[in-house]
């Protein structure tokens, strides 16, 4: 559903978004990460419309962004990072409003629909200038859906959310996941293991990383690893672990503990607890090492600066 080729975006002398090509499928939820000031808010405007690229092609459902505005913005459901609300309609006279900018034929019974399913149905007569800011957050989202759009497009959907509200939205995301495309971009890298099936990890306006949550571990890694404790001496574990199939190295970290490497997909703690055991040494201790996604993150983007825009803002 999306198509990305070569795509960059210029301001002035400033490439914020650099030769991004990528893809995602139906059924697909994609997190789309990067610090602040990577292109990630700057590539999704241009995905949806708001902003024409500097070069490179974008499509959406087979239709170009640029040539095809229009019947982009019929398949696309757009939640920006700070949602454009009108504070002096109600939320049904605003859904209402969007609604007929859709031409929505059912329009009466979807509003209903939308407002039940972000848990604001009970508010529906209330005005939208006395939400809180969670409250605008699913309203902007019960916009981006109300059309049906094939592919939905979230700038960090659950922020200023509150702990309650964030595992709404996570279950809203996934629901919508499961027939249609979903980008998301987010610093929440939790939420990226929780609810993605993929992630793109943008640094300086370029993709630096492209995988699952696990496979990313996996390349950043080269191995699972396990830390081990023992009572005793751990030169003496040395060299009865290294022999184990499975084991691809195993290192000294203290007197008594030594971290282990392990083949991907191979999960060799119990041999390695039944070793230990059988030559009566006591295992004190014996857990998983694996980088974190934060871990992984820090690790592809530590040398990401804040470079300013033209107004002296930083572009995201």
């Amino acid at each position: 559903m999306i198509r990305v080729k070569s795509l960059c975006k210029d301001f002035g002398s400033r490439r914020a978004v650099d030769d991004l090509t990528f893809g995602a499928e139906k059924g697909e939820i994609l997190g789309f990460l990067g610090p602040n000031g990577a292109g990630k808010t700057t590539t999704m405007r241009m995905l949806t419309g708001y902003m024409p690229p500097t070069s490179g092609t974008a499509e959406i459902g087979g239709f170009d962004v640029l040539e095809n505005s229009l019947d982009v913005r019929k398949l696309v459901g757009y939640l920006p990072e700070s949602v454009p609300l009108y504070n002096d309609m109600t939320l049904m006279e605003y859904l209402t409003f969007m609604g007929e900018l859709h031409h929505i034929p059912d329009l009466d019974d979807r509003v209903d629909e939308v407002l039940e399913k972000v848990h604001l149905d009970d508010r529906a007569g209330g005005y939208v200038g006395n939400l809180s800011k969670g409250m605008r957050q699913r309203l902007g989202l019960a916009q981006a859906i109300l059309h049906r759009p094939e592919v939905l497009i979230l700038d960090e959907p659950t922020i200023g959310l509150d702990p309650a509200q964030i595992i709404e939205v996570r279950n809203i995301i996934r629901e919508i996941g499961k027939d249609h495309t979903v980008m998301l971009s987010t610093h929440i890298l939790t939420e990226v293991q929780q609810v993605c099936n993929r992630v793109i990890i943008i640094n300086k306006g370029r993709i630096v990383a492209e995988d699952t949550p696990a496979g990313l571990q996996e390349r950043i890694t080269g191995a699972d690893r396990v830390q081990v404790k023992i009572k005793g001496d751990a030169r003496d574990l040395l060299p009865l672990v290294t022999p184990l199939p499975g084991v691809l190295s195993a290192e000294i970290k203290s007197g008594n503990e030594i971290e282990i490497a392990m083949a991907a997909g191979q999960d060799v703690r119990p041999e390695i607890a039944n070793t230990i055991v059988n030559n009566n040494i006591g295992l004190l201790e014996m857990k998983a090492n694996n980088l974190s996604l934060e871990d992984i993150f820090m690790q592809l983007t530590q040398d990401e600066p804040s470079q300013p825009s033209l107004d002296g803002t930083v572009e995201d």
